[in-house]
């Protein structure tokens, strides 16, 4: 059975990749005005790096808290998807309580990962590998936060494009490899200028702007190119 040892193991490059992104999100928070306290209680209580970077500039553009939720609900549940798969591998004997624990956990990275075991995915395993990824985001943004004082002042502005890099170094690739999703990418870029360009509907907070965004662009991929996507994903996977 998998061990602790070699879920911590695995989760050593993950936890490389996490510490960089998460330093750029503890700066960028402080860059934006929010509290020192704030970054690190929300890299704590959550565990979504893209969910994180869209929240904070959602509370630093004064979005109403029920447009943050369903922002972030549409942002992240992509996780409920992928947590239905990895429980078919778990170890049957796990708890209610453990199986939470690790959906808290259930990152893409520890999704990837995991998945590609041959074994069952023990308790011990699945702990190693979180606890070694969540440990990584939370020193980078730890770094991150006390960090932002001591760079010069055109580097700390400079990670204002964080998000936006993360974002396009997020859908490049799978562009790359399916027209679907390029023509899908290409819907949502098409809404979001309508949003901003239309005087009418560039009263509509940022947030609703993602919920909409995200459920038409994802509405119209799902109907019109159902196979496509399927195909890349377990390509990927």
């Amino acid at each position: 059975m998998l061990s602790f040892r070699k879920g911590f193991k695995d989760g050593i490059p993950i936890f490389l990749g996490y510490l960089s992104v998460s330093f750029a999100f503890g700066m960028l928070a402080v860059e934006k005005g929010l509290p020192l306290w704030s970054p690190l209680l929300l890299s704590l209580s959550n565990f979504t790096g893209t969910g994180q970077f869209a929240g904070i500039d959602l509370l630093v553009s004064h979005a109403g808290l029920l447009e943050v939720a369903f922002a972030l609900i549409v942002i992240n549940i992509r996780y409920v998807l992928m947590s239905f798969s990895l429980s078919q591998k778990l170890d049957p004997r796990l708890t209610t309580w453990q199986r939470m624990l690790i959906a808290f956990g259930n990152t893409d990275e520890i999704f990837g990962v995991s998945m590609q075991q041959k074994e069952v995915l023990s308790g011990s395993y699945m702990a190693g590998i979180i606890l070694c990824s969540f440990a990584g985001w939370n020193i980078g943004t730890v770094i991150g936060v006390f960090s932002s004082s001591a760079l010069p002042e055109m580097i700390r502005l400079a990670l204002g494009i964080a998000l936006y890099a993360m974002f396009i170094a997020i859908i490049t690739p799978p562009a790359r490899e399916s027209s679907a999703i390029f023509k899908i990418i290409l819907v949502s870029v098409t809404i979001s200028a309508l949003f901003y360009f239309v005087p009418i509907l560039s009263t509509i907070g940022s947030g609703w702007r993602i919920v909409i965004c995200g459920t038409i662009s994802a509405g119209l991929g799902a109907y019109f190119y159902p196979q496509d996507i399927a195909v890349y994903k377990e390509d990927v996977t």
